[in-house]
This record gives C-alpha cells, sequence and structure tokens, in this order.
C-alpha cells in the first residue's frame, strides 16, 4: 500500500470511528503530536497515546478533517492541507480553520502523525 493509500485509509477510519481499522494502520511504537495548548495535544505515544490523543479530542469537539491536498515526498511523508470543520462541545460554538497533518509512514504503519492547525482559532470556539 502506498503512503497516501495508508493515509487515506486513516482517514476513512477515522471517519467511521473504527477504532480497530485505526490501530491497524499505526504502528504500536507510533507518535502523535499537536500543540500542548489545546486539551488533546502534546506528544503522545504509542497506541495507548493514540487512544488517549482520539478519546479526548472526540469527547472536546466533533470535527471532520477535510483534505484538499495530499502530497507524498517518496521518502515516507505525507503532507496534508485542508480544514477541519465542526463544532466544539463544551460550548456549541462551530469552526472552520485550516489544518495541515504530516504523516509519516514506514513498512504500510503509520510511525508519526502530526497535526498543526490555527491553534488560536480553536481556543476561540473551545472557550466562547
Amino acid at each position: 500500500m502506498s503512503e497516501i493509500a495508508v493515509v487515506e485509509a486513516v482517514y476513512d477510519a477515522f471517519a467511521r470511528a473504527d477504532v480497530n481499522r485505526i490501530l491497524e494502520l499505526f504502528a504500536p511504537d507510533c507518535v502523535v503530536y499537536q500543540s500542548h495548548a489545546l486539551p488533546w495535544g502534546g506528544t503522545h505515544q504509542g497506541h495507548d497515546g493514540l487512544l488517549t490523543f482520539l478519546v479526548t479530542l472526540s469527547s472536546t469537539i466533533a470535527s471532520t478533517p477535510e483534505h484538499e491536498h495530499l502530497v507524498a515526498d517518496g521518502d515516507g511523508h505525507v503532507a496534508q492541507v485542508g480544514r477541519t470543520r465542526g463544532t466544539a462541545k463544551a460550548t456549541g460554538v462551530e469552526f472552520d480553520l485550516f489544518e495541515n497533518h504530516v504523516w509519516t509512514v514506514r513498512d504500510g504503519k503509520v510511525a508519526r502523525f502530526e497535526v498543526y492547525l490555527d491553534t488560536a482559532g480553536m481556543l476561540a470556539a473551545l472557550q466562547a
């Protein structure tokens, strides 16, 4: 499976909240990073860290990432450029924010997943 196919399979599993498939697609020693400023942010390691990230994220916001572009560099990295649209659960505030995902794929599995977005915009939705 190509790096882009792996990433697309992850997005599909995310959309279906298919935890078993997500875990199959991520390496056991994976690393997930997002800004520490967000409630679900930080550096999360391994499947346990991935699950902590996903549970905290999904209990805080309802969102759908929409990728406009996926680009593979041919050396195991895929960059996604797009938007995340959704609602902050505690405030009911809707958001539509720029985001960028950087994926590292090794041996057909996600080794690293980095999430960058308009953190100030997300914090505004969370704290409104």
